[in-house]
């Protein structure tokens, strides 16, 4: 494994790889889960340098086991839930947490793998039957609760936030995958359908059935059901393979990122060591932070992305030197390693996005974040002078 641009000729993955990779990411309690907090909207409303991308790998890092962990406690509850009935080891959530997180992990050490694809397809057509029963069980077989608690209010920007922070923690992970892509536009449209149809397919069941039960885990709620209906044996491979089609790619970007600090690593004893950090994390992670967690996630990534955008698109027109990037002194060392315009820039967006969340200015944070970033990095760009290219 390594972090350079791979070889025209070492490029295994097509279209219908991209699909299925970001189809089973997207198939996530954690996304029916996210999906549940905009129930008080109702169901329609519902370049910073070779060195100071460091910084950008450090938070990517922090989110990737954040959100592993997460995943890790989610499907570890679900799977404590189901195995309520056989008792002992298996009802206990340590020990799905545990194993699910070991699967995780020996599912990111074989991507990119024949087998690792033939696996993720199949785990993907599976998990599609287990989300329809989901489906049928969430718009047909629920009956509303009376005494289901009223939702605080939320504003819909507000709202968008949370929708918007959810794909936008995914965008650092695309390059890791699209760079090993045969076709570039066979990269782009499958990565964008296979997160986007089954994402919003995952916001709609978890909003459906928080609105439906007032449940504030809308996906454990649904396979509960499941469960009591005979269908135990479907909710648990929802739990287990949809919490690894999810998790690895966190794990496997982690390490990605890791490389990017630092090429002398070993690449696998990284992947180990992120996934096991995982597993410790979800252990201990308190998950009443899970809604604080997007927002961090918000705040942090949807500045870099005005700044990484407005650096592609405006200031260089879409034309970057990969070699280049690896060049001390080269075209993206700026002052020694880091671009001083660019961090700036994503500071003052954070700095919105956070007054505007403490304010609780109902016009959201996400857009004027990444509007002022950009904007701003635009400004310090032209006083600096061109960016090399």
């Amino acid at each position: 494994m390594d972090i350079r641009p791979v070889a025209a000729a070492e490029r295994n993955l097509d279209g219908r790889d991209f699909f299925w990779l970001w189809a089973g990411v997207a198939i996530s309690l954690a996304e029916i889960w996210a999906g549940g907090f905009l129930a008080p909207l109702g169901f329609w409303a519902g370049a910073f340098g070779i060195r100071g991308s460091n910084l950008a790998a450090v938070l990517n890092i922090v989110q990737l086991i954040g959100w592993a962990a997460i995943m890790l406690i989610i499907g570890g509850r679900a799977g404590a839930m189901l195995g309520k009935g056989a008792g002992g080891i298996l009802a206990t959530d340590g020990f799905w947490v545990v194993a699910i997180g070991l699967l995780t992990l020996l599912w990111a050490l074989l991507t990119g793998r024949a087998v690792w694809k033939l696996l993720q397809t199949v785990s993907v057509l599976a998990l599609f039957a287990v989300i329809a029963m989901m489906t049928w069980v969430a718009f047909t077989g629920l009956e509303p609760t009376p005494a289901a608690p009223a939702a605080a209010p939320l504003a819909f920007m507000t709202g968008l936030d949370l929708v918007i922070a959810m794909p936008i923690s995914w965008m650092p992970l695309v390059a890791d995958y699209a760079r090993s892509a045969r076709s570039t536009r066979a990269a782009f449209w499958n990565t964008w359908w296979g997160y986007f149809i089954v994402s919003s397919w995952m916001y709609l069941l978890g909003l459906q059935v928080a609105l439906l039960t007032g449940a504030s885990d809308p996906g454990q709620a649904v396979l509960e059901i499941m469960g009591r209906v005979g269908w135990a044996i479907p909710a648990l491979a929802m739990v287990v393979l949809s919490t690894i089609t999810s998790d690895f790619p966190d794990v496997y970007s982690a390490t990605c990122s890791m490389l990017n600090i630092s090429r002398r690593l070993s690449a696998r004893t990284v992947m180990v060591a992120a996934g096991a950090l995982a597993i410790l994390v979800a252990l201990v992670f308190p998950m009443e932070q899970y809604e604080n967690f997007l927002f961090f996630i918000g705040a942090m990534f949807i500045p870099l992305f005005g700044v990484v955008l407005t650096d592609y698109f405006v200031l260089r027109g879409r034309r970057l030197d990969a070699g280049e990037l690896y060049r001390e002194g080269g075209a993206y060392w700026y002052r020694r390693g880091v671009n001083p315009a660019a961090l700036a820039a994503w500071a003052a967006g954070f700095a919105v996005y956070q007054a505007i969340a403490l304010l609780k200015l109902p016009v959201g944070g996400s857009i004027p974040a990444m509007l002022a970033a950009g904007l701003l990095y635009r400004v310090l760009s032209r006083k600096a002078g061109p960016p090399g290219i």
